[in-house]
């Protein structure tokens, strides 16, 4: 016989309310029944775990998208010798790094040492210059080692000025050679994947690439052999979803020619690129804002629906870059270390008007914050201007994703619920399409629901054991975490 709702009275009501919400919880799998809140339970394992656990835990944790990530500077350099050694058997190409300097008459180049060439270039060299380079496949172990360091920003005393112009001239041709920028890819999402990254946004500049044989390879040809790269089942099985924006480099002469192109670019190959973005020192004063609002503002009218992500307040001294950057139409700010100086501007990110990629690593191996008691991040998360976890270039500081979860936590008490936050921030404030956003949102919602129930229990730390995780050079040296 039925009963009618409307006839219960409010305890009948609450009664019938309260058991239909308990049992769809139980048949969906979504909550634990009689279970405090995850916060609660992140928050005791915070003051109980060793460093050592809570960074296992931390791996473990999904942890969506990575929205501010750079093509080269991802590169895990231990992989990365292993595949240009390998590209003389899979490609005929062969590269050279300068292990001496000064010993020529006839100097006349600005290589540092670990400059790494294409056999091509070393061929052109006069006999003397030749002979301080060593092919990468015939380095002793020792140069090896000293090689790969040499790309890491990973010594007191280094900053800025070895990270820009010392370590990005070092990849040299390797940065350029497609055969090893797209194994790379592939190996860096294997890295992103097992840590719980489901999505990526690297960015890279599609006509830069050059052929063994010196032909530069056309943003078209790029483009085909990316798109089947990324078919193959070994970039499929990562599980992680990936698409590019150009970047432009900022105080180049030609910057304005090579933001119409990019849009141009983005607009003819929308199913792998999405967005636009500008790199580069905001220290070079040629490449402030205001200097693109006229190319951008013609770019609008005439294209739809491409993301534009900026580089905008990494910088030292207090100044308008990140007002003036919005003013380019940006929705997200890369780094805004010094957003914090712009009292109204801050006020205006309140409303969500654009979203902050946060770089807590970075900035301090930089040097933007000399000690993270000096960094925004906490004002922005806890004012409420949307904020999310980046890596930027995580193979030269010999990081993770992890890293940067763990310093949030660490050095910033980030609770839980902040964590997913931001999570789902790095989702929604994506430039994928909306079918593939959704997608990526659920995907995150359900990894969040599995993660807590696995680690919600009092048993927590025997569920650690269970975790593999993989601690970089970054997290030895500052936190002496090792696995």
């Amino acid at each position: 016989m039925k009963l009618s709702f409307l006839r219960k009275t409010g305890i009948q009501r609450l009664y019938v309310v309260t058991h239909f919400l308990l049992l769809s919880a139980l048949l969906s799998g979504s909550t634990r029944i009689g279970a405090e809140s995850f916060d609660a339970q992140f928050e005791r394992i915070k003051k109980s775990a060793t460093p050592a656990q809570l960074f296992t835990l931390l791996y473990a944790a999904p942890k969506a998208g990575d929205l501010h990530h750079h093509i080269g500077g991802d590169w895990r350099m231990e992989d990365l010798y292993r595949i240009a050694t390998n590209a003389l058997t899979a490609e005929g190409q062969r590269f050279y790094t300068r292990v001496r300097a000064g010993s020529c008459p006839e100097e006349g180049n600005t290589w540092v040492r670990f400059a790494t060439i294409s056999r091509r270039t070393w061929q052109a060299l006069p006999e003397c210059q030749q002979g301080e380079f060593v092919a990468l496949d015939q380095l002793t172990a020792v140069q090896v080692t000293d090689w790969i360091n040499s790309l890491r920003l990973d010594q007191p005393g280094e900053g800025r000025d070895e990270f820009f112009e010392r370590i990005w001239p070092r990849l040299g041709a390797l940065q350029q050679d497609p055969y090893v920028g797209m194994e790379m890819l592939v190996e860096t999402m294997k890295r992103y994947g097992a840590e719980g990254v489901r999505y990526l946004e690297p960015q890279t500049i599609p006509d830069y690439w050059i052929d063994p044989d010196g032909k530069a390879v056309d943003g078209e040809a790029f483009y085909e052999r990316m798109s089947r790269r990324l078919r193959q089942p070994d970039a499929v099985a990562t599980g992680v979803d990936i698409r590019f924006q150009v970047v432009v480099i900022r105080f180049l002469p030609i910057a304005e020619q090579r933001v119409a192109a990019a849009y141009d670019y983005v607009d003819r190959h929308r199913d792998l690129f999405v967005g636009i973005n500008m790199a580069g020192r905001e220290d070079n004063n040629k490449g402030y804002p205001r200097r693109f609002l006229d190319i951008y503002r013609q770019m609008r009218h005439r294209y739809s629906g491409i993301g534009l992500s900026i580089h905008g307040g990494e910088a030292d001294e207090p100044n308008a870059h990140g007002r003036d950057t919005l003013l380019l139409g940006a929705t997200r700010l890369g780094h805004g270390v010094n957003l914090i100086t712009d009292e109204d501007l801050l006020l205006h990110l309140r409303s969500g008007v654009a979203m902050v990629e946060i770089n807590l690593v970075s900035n301090l191996l930089l040097e933007y914050v000399k000690d993270y008691k000096d960094h925004p991040f906490a004002e922005y998360l806890r004012t409420g201007i949307p904020v999310a976890l980046s890596t930027d270039d995580s193979g030269m500081w010999d990081s993770g994703m992890t890293e940067e979860y763990y310093t949030a936590v660490k050095e910033f008490h980030v609770t839980w619920s902040e964590l997913s936050a931001m999570g789902t921030n790095s989702l929604r404030w994506s430039f994928a399409d909306p079918t593939l956003k959704a997608k990526l949102l659920e995907d995150y919602r359900q990894s969040l629901t599995r993660f807590e129930q696995r680690f919600g229990g009092a048993n927590w730390a025997e569920q650690l054991k269970l975790v593999h995780p993989v601690a970089y050079g970054y997290a030895r040296r500052r936190w002496n975490i090792t696995f």
